[in-house]
């Protein structure tokens, strides 16, 4: 198991290069060209700024059983495909059941926005959002862990 992070604008980075190290988990974070980022733990992948090029290489580096860290939609199914974990940066996990109800929801929004031509705000992140997001991860990594140890 391995995390795997989405890290341009990622705002719980900090909390996952803790919980990573912590549990001397391997981590990747993988971020385009224009993000500057430093972390004392994991390996840092820089990517071309194209479009989605960070997610076809997060896809590329994803097994079975890796923890997925983004908030983009389709990243988290094309990750799910790949049977990984997938949490989202408020903590909660993109799954199987849920993934195909919110693509549709992001598309009934998108459609909603270029009819509309305005945006709504998103609320403004708390230092509480990060620390229920690091609750919620390291709460499935021990149990994640607890069971790979009992199955050798």
């Amino acid at each position: 198991m391995k995390i795997i992070v989405d890290a341009d604008g990622c705002p719980v980075r900090k909390e996952v290069v803790k919980l990573a190290k912590e549990f001397q988990v391997p981590l990747l974070l993988v971020k385009n060209i224009y993000h500057d980022i430093n972390e004392d733990y994991g390996e840092i992948l820089t990517v071309d700024a194209n479009q989605d090029m960070a997610d076809h290489v997060i896809v590329k580096h994803t097994n079975k059983g890796d923890i997925v860290v983004t908030q983009d939609y389709g990243l988290a199914a094309l990750s799910l495909g790949k049977s990984a974990y997938v949490i989202h940066q408020d903590g909660w996990f993109f799954t199987n059941e849920n993934i195909d109800g919110l693509l549709m929801k992001r598309h009934i929004n998108q459609q909603m926005r270029k009819k509309q031509k305005k945006y709504t705000k998103t609320a403004k992140r708390k230092q509480k959002d990060n620390e229920a997001f690091e609750a919620k991860l390291r709460q499935f990594m021990m149990k994640k862990l607890n069971s790979d140890c009992k199955s050798l």
